[in-house]
């Protein structure tokens, strides 16, 4: 497997690299900042990225002026940083995606979380920090700061030393190279004197997205506390300590984390044109309309179209957003089990709410446009969704062989349907808890 190499362009212009391999579920990472070099990070960080891209679609980038992005664009402010993101979001075609942040890439991905809530379905951030003091009043920068302005390969070499530990001489070697091949000096001493001046703590309240926050025990540069201060700024955030400078172990908790476990489980590729599609419709939404009155139906079912693409993020699927239906969502997923669970959730969402739903699950090839699918397995799963009791979940055969042994739940049989512009029947399962 060998990365796919792209550039996006900036609101401002700048070219930034940006890399994809593999399938699955998106997941976005951010090395780093300055130290970002798409080709060398898939080959010198080989434990990390190359089994994350056997599980997932993987999307990794340089930010500007490092790697193979516009060297000559230095500008590492928040503001810029946040460019580049976006830039390699849209052009990447990223939508309900994880997000994963390490070190000082970590304020980024939070400012972006806070600006676009709406595309990010979970966040991992690593080694990272509330505020850059926490950084800088560590004894080991100030080693750094003493080298900076001298020799640029002994301080690289000095840098890696301190990163890795001094008894690893060798990847601590290969290391300093990696950081010469990201960056040049100018570029990297613009960086970090940037780097202390935003102010981001405040954001931290605002992160609605499922949030995994991990922090090395031995971190040399940020104390345990600094990611203890980050999980307890965020609301429900999950906090791991972990003894694994290198990150060999992050594959298996990044995709823990996101779902995926280590059970088997028949997973579909978006990017192929192949979809698990759900729709969500709220029952009888004419006879409601008439009962509250239009104005408070329509705010009632805004608050709950924000809920359910929420719970539609937090279950790693992707709301269509040219399909607002009025009275419901349309959302896809590439995996059966989260589609369900998706579902399952948005039931209780649409009971909390008093707008009971009719929910149905297929799977099947789609048509991509702009924001929008189409095609005859998406008009499936609109039929099924009509055939459902108010917060009952009805999929297809075919969703039920692919969830069977993974999902957790029971299927009832409700046997074979006629579905109104369909040739021919349908079976369709009822979900239930299992057990039931």
């Amino acid at each position: 497997m060998e990365p796919r190499i792209q550039y996006a362009k900036t609101s401002d212009g700048v070219n930034i690299a940006y890399a994809t391999a593999g399938a699955g579920g998106p997941l976005l990472m951010m090395a780093i900042p300055p130290l970002t070099h798409v080709q060398a990070m898939w080959e010198t960080v080989a434990h990390l990225y190359q089994p994350l891209a056997e599980r997932f679609r993987l999307v990794w980038y340089d930010f500007r002026g490092t790697g193979l992005s516009d060297r000559n664009a230095i500008d590492f402010s928040m503001d810029a940083m946040v460019r580049d993101l976006q830039a390699v979001v849209e052009g990447a075609g990223l939508t309900g995606f994880a997000l994963f942040a390490v070190d000082a890439a970590v304020p980024i991905a939070v400012t972006y979380a806070t600006i676009h809530p709406e595309k990010i379905s979970s966040l991992i951030l690593a080694d990272g920090l509330t505020k850059f003091a926490d950084y800088y009043q560590n004894p080991a920068v100030v080693a750094e700061e003493a080298l900076r302005s001298g020799d640029w390969t002994l301080f690289t070499e000095t840098l890696a030393r301190l990163w890795l530990g001094f008894e690893n001489q060798e990847l601590a070697a290969k290391f300093a190279v990696y950081i010469r091949e990201c960056v040049e000096p100018e570029a990297y001493r613009t960086a970090v004197s940037s780097m202390g001046n935003e102010d981001w703590d405040a954001l931290l309240p605002r992160v609605t997205a499922h949030t995994l926050v991990v922090h090395n025990r031995h971190n040399r540069f940020l104390p345990v506390q600094a990611g203890q201060r980050l999980a307890a700024r965020i609301s429900n955030a999950r906090f791991q300590v972990i003894d694994d400078i290198g990150y060999v172990q992050l594959p298996g908790i990044i995709t823990g984390f996101l779902g995926e476990g280590r059970e088997v489980e028949a997973t579909l590729d978006l990017a192929s044109g192949t979809a698990v599609i759900l729709f969500a419709d709220i029952v009888d939404s004419t006879a409601l309309t008439e009962r509250l009155g239009d104005a408070a139906f329509r705010e009632k079912g805004r608050d709950l179209d924000s809920s359910l693409r929420t719970v539609i993020r937090r279950h790693a699927g992707t709301a269509i957003e040219g399909k607002l239906l009025g009275d419901g969502v349309l959302a896809v997923f590439t995996s059966a089990r989260q589609a369900i669970e998706a579902a399952l959730a948005c039931a209780k969402a649409g009971e909390e709410a008093s707008l009971p739903l009719h929910l149905g699950l297929h799977a099947g090839d789609v048509i991509r446009e702009d924001n929008n699918v189409y095609g005859g397995a998406v008009n499936l799963a609109s039929r099924i969704s009509g055939l459902s009791a108010p917060g009952e979940v009805l999929v297809s055969d075919i969703v039920r062989g692919l969830a069977r042994t993974s999902a957790g739940v029971s299927f009832e049989d409700r046997g074979e349907q006629e579905l109104k512009g369909v040739g021919e029947p349908v079976r369709v399962w009822v979900v239930g808890k299992r057990g039931e």
